[in-house]
């Protein structure tokens, strides 16, 4: 679990300017809520692309957190890249107003793909792309909103855990009050990520380590010294969220129907 920071640094950093170059992009765009992640994030694309191609977008829910939205200042002026702040409560309030809900999650998720699609807008207004910041423990766990937080042009941290996060934001000196938080997604006063999934990351991280990278059998695991109870749930969180780690399924007609060369001939010119 313990990774080599400057190998990653220069990975990620390498990635991030190949693909934006690839999709003939220049700058980056990504939502900083002031949490380890979407900083993490934000040092490595400041690194990557140099901080004036760089836009973090500050999306508070009105004054929920307001010490999130000064943290996510704090990076914002460390790093010198380019910031706006855009609450959106408005936008949430006036569709519950109509949709009324006392659900929660149901709120998180509105909050969520607001968030994205103020993202997605700026992302086309500034010609640039979105930069994910979900980690790999939240992607195999489905912990994040589908077409919300978990929507992205590139996944620069996609492949970390958590842990391996934090590791990585002390070697990039991101502000220890940051790398210190209990991590939230920041839905309503009081949620914490741990608190829901009913395990620390710490916990979590070990056992998808053996089960997805050393593709060890439950038995095994459990057999080792981790709990029965924890390595259950984490296998039903895994196979739960299936459907978000995949692209929509499309029933292939034309293999069945068509001759490709008439649908993809080699001739044309682009």
């Amino acid at each position: 679990m313990k990774i080599n920071c400057i190998f990653v640094e220069k990975i990620i950093s390498q990635f991030i300017r190949e693909e934006l170059n690839k999709f003939g992009f220049r700058k980056g765009i990504l939502g900083l809520s002031g949490g380890l992640d979407s900083s993490v994030c934000a040092f490595l694309a400041s690194k990557a692309l140099g901080p004036k191609n760089v836009i973090a977008l500050i999306l508070p829910y009105g004054k929920t957190f307001p010490q999130d939205v000064e943290d996510a200042k704090e990076v914002v002026k460390l790093l010198g890249i380019r910031s706006k702040i855009i609450d959106i409560s408005p936008m949430v309030d006036t569709y519950f107003s109509l949709y009324p809900t006392e659900n929660k999650i149901l709120k998180g998720n509105k909050m969520a793909r607001e968030r994205m699609s103020i993202l997605y807008d700026f992302s086309a207004r500034e010609k640039a792309i979105i930069l994910g910041t979900s980690n790999k423990t939240e992607l195999l766990l489905g912990y994040g909103t589908i077409h919300g937080d978990m929507a992205c042009g590139i996944n620069p941290l996609g492949d970390l855990y958590k842990t391996q996060i934090k590791q990585l934001a002390e070697h990039l000196q991101v502000p220890e009050k940051i790398r210190n938080k209990t991590p939230t997604a920041g839905l309503w006063p009081g949620q914490t990520d741990e608190g829901e999934l009913g395990l620390t990351y710490d916990e979590i991280d070990k056992i998808l380590f053996e089960l997805v990278d050393l593709r060890r059998e439950k038995k095994k695991i459990i057999a080792s010294g981790f709990k029965r109870e924890a390595v259950n749930k984490v296998l039903k969180l895994i196979k739960k969220s299936e459907f978000k780690r995949r692209l929509p399924i499309i029933p292939k007609i034309s293999s069945r129907t068509v001759s490709h060369d008439f649908l993809y001939p080699y001739d044309w010119e682009i």
